[in-house]
Protein backbone atom coordinates (compact mmCIF):
# COMPACT_ATOMS: atom_id res chain seq x y z
CA UNK A 1 0.00 0.00 0.00
CA UNK A 2 1.67 3.11 -0.85
CA UNK A 3 0.50 6.28 1.43
CA UNK A 4 0.95 10.01 -0.35
CA UNK A 5 0.91 12.83 2.08
CA UNK A 6 -0.96 15.48 0.58
CA UNK A 7 -0.87 19.50 1.12
CA UNK A 8 -3.79 19.28 3.47
CA UNK A 9 -1.88 16.76 5.85
CA UNK A 10 1.26 19.06 5.63
CA UNK A 11 -0.72 21.94 6.81
CA UNK A 12 -2.40 20.07 9.42
CA UNK A 13 0.28 18.03 11.28
CA UNK A 14 2.95 20.76 10.34
CA UNK A 15 3.50 24.40 11.31
CA UNK A 16 4.91 25.03 7.79
CA UNK A 17 3.79 23.85 4.33
CA UNK A 18 4.95 23.93 0.35
CA UNK A 19 2.75 23.78 -2.42
CA UNK A 20 2.69 24.24 -6.28
CA UNK A 21 0.20 26.29 -8.51
CA UNK A 22 -0.04 27.28 -12.10
CA UNK A 23 -1.60 30.81 -10.92
CA UNK A 24 1.50 33.91 -11.65
CA UNK A 25 2.66 35.22 -8.04
CA UNK A 26 0.52 38.57 -9.32
CA UNK A 27 -2.47 36.16 -9.84
CA UNK A 28 -1.52 34.62 -6.30
CA UNK A 29 -1.76 37.63 -4.49
CA UNK A 30 -5.14 39.16 -6.10
CA UNK A 31 -6.80 35.92 -5.24
CA UNK A 32 -5.27 35.95 -1.76
CA UNK A 33 -6.41 39.71 -1.47
CA UNK A 34 -9.95 39.31 -2.56
CA UNK A 35 -9.82 35.76 0.08
CA UNK A 36 -8.93 38.31 2.69
CA UNK A 37 -11.37 41.29 1.69
CA UNK A 38 -14.14 39.10 1.83
CA UNK A 39 -13.16 38.03 5.79
CA UNK A 40 -12.18 41.24 6.72
CA UNK A 41 -13.97 41.12 9.79
CA UNK A 42 -12.52 37.87 10.96
CA UNK A 43 -8.75 38.31 9.41
CA UNK A 44 -6.13 41.01 8.90
CA UNK A 45 -2.98 41.12 6.65
CA UNK A 46 -0.28 42.54 4.46
CA UNK A 47 -0.60 41.14 0.67
CA UNK A 48 2.15 41.37 -2.32
CA UNK A 49 3.31 39.88 -4.80
CA UNK A 50 6.12 38.21 -2.63
CA UNK A 51 5.12 38.05 1.01
CA UNK A 52 1.63 37.64 3.02
CA UNK A 53 1.35 37.99 6.36
CA UNK A 54 -2.18 36.98 8.31
CA UNK A 55 -3.51 37.46 11.50
CA UNK A 56 -6.59 37.20 13.46
CA UNK A 57 -8.67 39.94 14.32
CA UNK A 58 -9.13 39.57 18.22
CA UNK A 59 -10.20 41.64 20.89
CA UNK A 60 -6.76 41.14 22.78
CA UNK A 61 -3.02 41.01 22.03
CA UNK A 62 -1.35 38.46 22.96
CA UNK A 63 2.75 37.72 23.15
CA UNK A 64 2.48 34.15 21.30
CA UNK A 65 -0.38 35.42 18.46
CA UNK A 66 -0.03 32.96 15.44
CA UNK A 67 0.26 34.77 11.96
CA UNK A 68 0.60 32.61 8.91
CA UNK A 69 3.15 33.75 6.73
CA UNK A 70 3.50 32.91 3.12
CA UNK A 71 6.37 33.30 0.81
CA UNK A 72 5.45 33.25 -3.10
CA UNK A 73 8.59 32.26 -5.16
CA UNK A 74 9.13 30.52 -8.57
CA UNK A 75 10.89 27.57 -8.51
CA UNK A 76 11.60 25.61 -12.33
CA UNK A 77 9.22 27.54 -14.21
CA UNK A 78 6.73 27.09 -11.43
CA UNK A 79 4.97 29.41 -8.64
CA UNK A 80 5.97 27.94 -5.02
CA UNK A 81 3.80 28.80 -1.98
CA UNK A 82 6.00 28.61 1.55
CA UNK A 83 3.29 28.72 4.67
CA UNK A 84 4.24 28.95 7.48
CA UNK A 85 2.49 29.38 10.71
CA UNK A 86 3.80 31.04 14.07
CA UNK A 87 4.06 33.46 16.10
CA UNK A 88 5.99 36.65 15.22
CA UNK A 89 9.76 36.41 14.28
CA UNK A 90 10.28 38.92 17.22
CA UNK A 91 8.87 36.53 19.58
CA UNK A 92 10.27 33.44 17.87
CA UNK A 93 13.64 35.08 18.51
CA UNK A 94 13.23 36.26 22.07
CA UNK A 95 12.28 32.63 23.23
CA UNK A 96 15.09 31.19 21.66
CA UNK A 97 17.45 33.77 22.72
CA UNK A 98 16.61 33.02 26.42
CA UNK A 99 16.93 29.15 26.06
CA UNK A 100 20.70 29.84 24.42
CA UNK A 101 21.34 32.17 27.64
CA UNK A 102 19.75 29.99 29.92
CA UNK A 103 21.74 26.97 29.37
CA UNK A 104 25.02 28.28 28.47
CA UNK A 105 24.95 29.98 31.93
CA UNK A 106 23.27 26.46 33.28
CA UNK A 107 26.87 25.00 31.76
CA UNK A 108 28.85 27.54 32.94
CA UNK A 109 27.44 27.47 36.53
CA UNK A 110 27.93 23.65 36.42
CA UNK A 111 31.21 23.41 34.78
CA UNK A 112 32.04 26.08 37.99
CA UNK A 113 30.62 23.80 40.33
CA UNK A 114 32.23 20.75 38.78
CA UNK A 115 36.03 21.78 38.73
CA UNK A 116 36.03 23.43 41.96
CA UNK A 117 34.36 19.94 43.48
CA UNK A 118 37.43 18.20 41.35
CA UNK A 119 39.87 20.97 42.27
CA UNK A 120 38.96 20.82 46.33
CA UNK A 121 38.26 24.38 46.63
CA UNK A 122 36.04 26.60 48.07
CA UNK A 123 35.59 29.72 45.31
CA UNK A 124 32.32 29.30 44.05
CA UNK A 125 29.73 27.72 46.68
CA UNK A 126 27.26 29.56 44.86
CA UNK A 127 28.03 27.89 41.75
CA UNK A 128 25.21 24.93 42.10
CA UNK A 129 22.37 26.83 43.11
CA UNK A 130 23.07 29.15 40.07
CA UNK A 131 22.87 26.09 37.98
CA UNK A 132 19.37 24.98 39.55
CA UNK A 133 18.30 28.52 39.08
CA UNK A 134 19.34 28.54 35.52
CA UNK A 135 17.19 24.76 34.91
CA UNK A 136 13.87 26.87 37.05
CA UNK A 137 14.26 30.05 34.32
CA UNK A 138 14.87 27.10 31.18
CA UNK A 139 11.62 25.35 31.99
CA UNK A 140 9.84 28.75 33.47
CA UNK A 141 10.71 29.81 29.43
CA UNK A 142 9.36 26.00 28.04
CA UNK A 143 6.28 26.72 30.07
CA UNK A 144 5.86 30.69 28.66
CA UNK A 145 6.14 29.02 25.28
CA UNK A 146 3.68 26.37 25.96
CA UNK A 147 0.75 28.73 27.33
CA UNK A 148 1.34 30.76 24.51
CA UNK A 149 0.49 28.09 22.18
CA UNK A 150 -2.45 26.92 24.15
CA UNK A 151 -3.82 30.73 24.20
CA UNK A 152 -3.59 31.02 20.52
CA UNK A 153 -4.58 27.21 19.57
CA UNK A 154 -8.19 28.60 18.07
CA UNK A 155 -6.49 31.57 16.61
CA UNK A 156 -4.37 28.96 14.92
CA UNK A 157 -7.05 26.34 13.53
CA UNK A 158 -8.77 29.43 12.26
CA UNK A 159 -5.57 30.57 10.67
CA UNK A 160 -5.09 26.67 9.12
CA UNK A 161 -8.65 27.20 7.97
CA UNK A 162 -7.96 30.45 6.13
CA UNK A 163 -4.79 28.28 4.60
CA UNK A 164 -6.88 25.49 3.84
CA UNK A 165 -9.96 28.11 1.79
CA UNK A 166 -7.28 30.53 0.12
CA UNK A 167 -4.79 28.21 -1.36
CA UNK A 168 -5.39 24.72 -1.41
CA UNK A 169 -7.96 25.73 -4.58
CA UNK A 170 -5.08 26.63 -6.43
CA UNK A 171 -2.46 23.61 -6.07
CA UNK A 172 -1.34 22.02 -9.27
CA UNK A 173 -2.02 18.54 -9.28
CA UNK A 174 0.72 16.74 -10.82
Amino acid sequence: MNTEEITLDKIRSRPRFKMFTNLTKEEYAESLQKYLNEHKDEFSGNINKEVATICVETEYESYWKPRLSLRIEIEDEKTAIRGVFGPSSAVWTFFMFLYFSFSILWMTFFSMYYVEKQIKSQEYPWALTASFIMLFLLALTYAAARFGQYKGKEEMKKLRRFAEESTLQFEKQD
